[in-house]
């Protein structure tokens, strides 16, 4: 038989307070969402409500909060804190504090329009195809992704219809009525590949321009040295000139990639960017400021205050009161907790704000990206004495207007390289060097990577040629075949 036993055990555990979680869900929420989170609370919390903040008169009312619970608890055989002690956590529950892990992640307004789906479905009823056609073609329409390609390969749209729909067919009839639905708008739409795709676009083109014939030859026949740029075997291959190339060139990339992207336009999301600081410069000095948004006049309803002290003071003691005592007590606690979090959330911004200010402060005066210094997360903390956690929910969300345009401050933020004169400086200068080595390379003969890092070694940064390759690729640049030109 097992003898059972206790065990004591002592660990040390850390755990966000209510205050905490409410001030962080607060500084994450970028300025263009904070006005509606505030709007919300206000819908929720009568006790709170707009206006420039009695501070005065909050205080004492706090204070007399105080006095008056301490005196009923010697007068009165009901104790406030009995029923209200778990009124703490309670008063936190706003709205939009539930426990959700997305709820961080909210989608942005989505502006109503017709759908690439509902567009094309549209089209099928002008085929006037029989009923079993019909079926089919709506099948293919469902199996147009985004982008407007169909990737599932046809035997397998066929076992669809078979199994999902009872509906036999073959792969002759299912080609066919693809090829109808090529011809739907928009050009290029039903491809199953990008060659495909410019092939459709250009059959729809003037068949007497004899730059479009020479465009749809390239794309049919030397598709492969065309996505190489091996222009010279385009030329020999075709026999044509380097002028005839050219134009060709130019009609294939004006020709749209991504046919399904056009129709889906009208709903996609909709964003605008809100600054969250406005800086201004004068006489050199730089001044930081809140967007107006950022700083919101709120207060405790006075009215809601009186009538806590009202009901406190009530004789009655029956249980009804007592919920109406908690239930405007929450409020009230709510209300104030809410409106710290507010200015705890401006304080931390403009903190946050005026040391990235000191760091790049050359920056912000001439806006020259030459002259961002290195600055990690790590920086401003310690500057600030913050958490990086809280550093880093601020430079994710928040950008600031300066009077050369506006950027995320994630912009700001860039890890040191060194220079051979031992100097420390920033991965986005290093970066700024490399575009500019670029956009005076010669046309015709690219910089392979190599010789890129000889550029770079000149201006006297000595980085890696597996360095180079990944700014490269950060600034979506691509690699030297792939930039050549004619």
């Amino acid at each position: 038989m097992q003898k059972s036993s206790l065990i004591q055990n002592l660990s040390l555990s850390q755990k966000l307070s209510p205050q905490q979680i409410q001030f962080i869900k607060l500084l994450q929420v970028p300025t263009m969402e904070l006005e509606a989170r505030i709007e919300e609370e206000l819908e929720v919390n009568p006790a709170l409500e707009e206006g420039a903040d009695m501070e005065e008169d909050n205080h004492v009312q706090e204070d007399s909060f105080e006095g008056e619970d301490k005196e009923r608890e010697k007068e009165e055989d009901i104790n406030l804190d009995d029923y209200l002690k778990h009124d703490d956590v309670a008063g936190y529950k706003m709205q939009g504090d539930g426990a959700s892990s997305d709820e961080e992640d909210k989608d942005l307004p989505i502006v109503s329009g017709t759908s690439l789906h509902d567009t094309l479905i549209s089209q099928v009823g002008f085929l006037r195809l029989n009923a079993h056609k019909e079926l089919i073609a709506k099948q293919l329409v469902g199996s147009i992704e985004s982008d407007g390609y169909i990737r599932r390969k046809l035997d397998a749209i066929v076992n669809d219809l078979a199994f999902g729909q009872n509906v036999e067919t073959d792969l002759d009839e299912v080609e066919e009525i693809l090829y109808k639905i090529h011809s739907f708008e928009p050009a290029g739409i039903g491809a199953r590949d990008l060659q495909e795709c410019l092939v459709l676009q250009l059959d729809r083109k003037d068949d007497l321009d004899e730059e479009v014939i020479v465009a749809r030859k390239v794309i049919s026949d030397c598709f492969e040295e065309f996505t190489k740029k091996h222009y010279s075997k385009i030329i020999k291959k075709l026999g044509i000139d380097e002028d005839m190339l050219k134009n060709a060139i130019t009609i294939i990339t004006k020709l749209n990639p991504k046919p399904g992207s056009a129709a889906n336009t009208s709903i996609n999301r909709v964003q605008y960017v809100v600054p969250d600081f406005i800086l201004s410069t004068e006489n050199d000095k730089i001044h930081v400021a809140l967007n107006a948004r950022n700083a919101p006049e709120l207060r405790v309803s006075r009215s809601y205050s009186d009538m806590f002290d009202t009901y406190a003071k009530s004789d009655k003691k029956d249980k009804k009161m007592k919920e109406t005592v908690s239930f405007v007590k929450q409020k009230l606690d709510a209300a104030k907790w809410f409106i710290d979090a507010i200015k705890q959330r401006q304080q931390t911004l403009l903190r946050t704000m005026n040391a990235i200010v000191q760091h790049q402060y050359d920056f912000f005066l001439d806006g020259d990206e030459s002259m961002l210094k290195p600055m990690i997360l790590k920086d401003i903390a310690e500057e600030i004495e913050m958490d990086i956690s809280t550093i880093s929910r601020v430079a994710n969300s928040k950008s600031v207007q300066t009077e050369f345009g506006t950027y995320p401050l994630k912009y700001f933020f860039s890890e040191s390289l060194t220079t051979e004169s031992g100097e420390d400086v920033s991965s986005r200068e290093v970066k700024h060097a490399l575009k500019q080595v670029i956009a005076e390379e010669s046309k015709q003969k690219p910089l392979s990577d190599d010789k890129i890092v000889k550029e770079l070694k000149e201006k006297g940064y000595t980085i890696a040629r597996r360095t180079v390759a990944k700014y490269r690729e950060q600034l979506g640049i691509p690699v030297a075949r792939l930039r050549k030109e004619l």
